[in-house]
């Protein structure tokens, strides 16, 4: 007995092969969304970045517009000018000895004390006692201790003296009418291109957002 199985045919395709399973479509990948999504991710972070970098600078910026602007060239600017318009004042004591040396003319009437009896001869008399007159006599006479006699006195006296002098002496002077005027206004001159280049600089957020006169409105948003 032949118990061989009859072989198949060439062109006969067998039956596992007929039977496999479809293979999955593949997923296309797609480059434009994926960029444009990494690059506006990318932007956003940069953007945020960039912000945190303006309010820090902005910050820094207000510090140094009030340290520098305001305090060291607005400060020099103005102290220039208070010192050219003030003013020296003092009170100096003053102690020396003046020499005074000149002739001193003396023309007045006076009454003279005598200290001591004073006899003088040949002088013109004139009594009038009772019945007796004796009328411009020539006599030797004496004046008593504390007679008082009016006289003249014309005569030139020569002074020549050391005379002490105590005094105080104000003084008031405007340094604007010195020597130091040229010197203030110079300095003034070299400041003032830094004050005027600083001064337009916003020193608040306030006046960055609103301006030199802000609203009531952008006062209330942006508050100093």
């Amino acid at each position: 007995m032949n118990t061989s199985q009859p072989l198949p045919e060439e062109n006969e395709i067998a039956p596992s092969e007929t039977t496999a399973e479809p293979s999955q479509p593949r997923r296309k990948f797609r480059f434009a969304p994926a960029f444009w999504t990494t690059a506006s991710i990318l932007s956003l972070i940069v953007n945020i970045i960039l912000i945190i970098i303006v309010v820090v600078l902005a910050s820094n910026l207000f510090t140094l517009k009030k340290i520098v602007g305001d305090q060291l060239i607005g400060g020099l600017y103005t102290n220039f000018q208070l010192m050219d318009a003030a003013h020296i004042t003092t009170t100096i004591p003053v102690s020396a000895s003046v020499p005074a040396k000149f002739d001193l003319p003396l023309e007045t009437d006076t009454t003279v004390v005598l200290t001591e009896d004073t006899y003088i001869p040949n002088a013109q008399v004139s009594v009038y006692t009772g019945g007796l007159q004796i009328m411009n006599a020539r006599t030797d006479i004496v004046l008593p201790k504390d007679s008082r006699l009016p006289v003249h006195l014309s005569m030139v006296v020569p002074v020549d003296q050391q005379i002490p002098v105590e005094l105080n002496v104000n003084v008031d002077i405007p340094l604007n009418q010195t020597e130091l005027h040229q010197p203030f206004v110079g300095l003034q001159g070299v400041v003032a291109p830094f004050k005027e280049l600083l001064d337009p600089l916003p020193g608040s957020w306030q006046q960055l957002m609103c301006g030199k006169s802000p609203s009531a409105f952008c006062k209330s948003i942006f508050k100093e």
